[in-house]
C-alpha cells in the first residue's frame, strides 16, 4: 500500500499530459525486519477516447524512473540490502466520474516495469501491477462542463 500524487494538464477534449510520482513501501520483507519500497517518478501522454456525461475513460503510456530498494535473498539464507535507481514504464487506463466542475473521482491500474537484483544478486526486470483510486481536483476543465 502506498500513496500517488499526479498533475495532468489536459490540452483537449482527447489529449493531456500527465507527471506522477508514485511510493510504495512493504515492512518485514521475508521475516528480516528490513523493508522494500519502490519510488517512481513517471511522465508522458494521456489519452481520453470516449467521453459519455460525467464519465470518461483514459489510457496513459509513462516513462521516468524508479528506485526500487530492499532485501536481496542470497544462497545459504543470507540477505543482503541494496537498491536500483534505473529506467521504469507504465501502461494504463481507467475510467474518471465527474461529481461536480471541480472534483472528479478517478480509478485505474498500470502494468509497471521496474528493475531490482535477482537471488543471483544481477538486476533483471521486474513486473508490477499499481492499482489507483483517487479524488481529482481540477482547477480548469476543457472544454468547460454544464451540470
Amino acid at each position: 500500500m502506498g500513496v500517488d500524487a499526479a498533475v495532468i494538464a489536459d490540452l483537449s477534449p482527447y489529449f493531456g499530459v500527465r507527471a506522477d510520482s508514485s511510493y510504495v513501501r512493504a515492512a518485514n520483507v521475508f521475516g528480516t525486519s528490513h523493508d522494500a519500497n519502490v519510488l517512481s517518478y513517471l511522465g508522458g501522454p494521456i489519452l481520453y477516447p470516449l467521453s459519455l456525461g460525467r464519465i470518461r475513460e483514459y489510457v496513459h503510456g509513462l516513462v521516468g524512473g524508479a528506485k526500487v530498494g530492499g532485501v536481496i535473498p542470497e544462497s545459504g539464507g543470507e540477505y543482503q540490502l541494496g537498491y536500483v535507481n534505473k529506467l521504469s514504464w507504465a501502461v494504463g487506463a481507467g475510467v474518471e466520474y465527474q461529481l461536480t466542475p471541480s472534483f472528479a473521482v478517478r480509478s485505474g491500474g498500470d502494468y509497471q516495469h521496474t528493475y531490482f537484483f535477482n537471488s543471483d544478486s544481477a538486476v533483471r526486470g521486474q513486473n508490477g501491477l499499481r492499482v489507483v483510486c483517487s479524488v481529482v481536483f481540477s482547477v480548469w476543465q476543457y472544454p468547460k462542463r454544464r451540470y
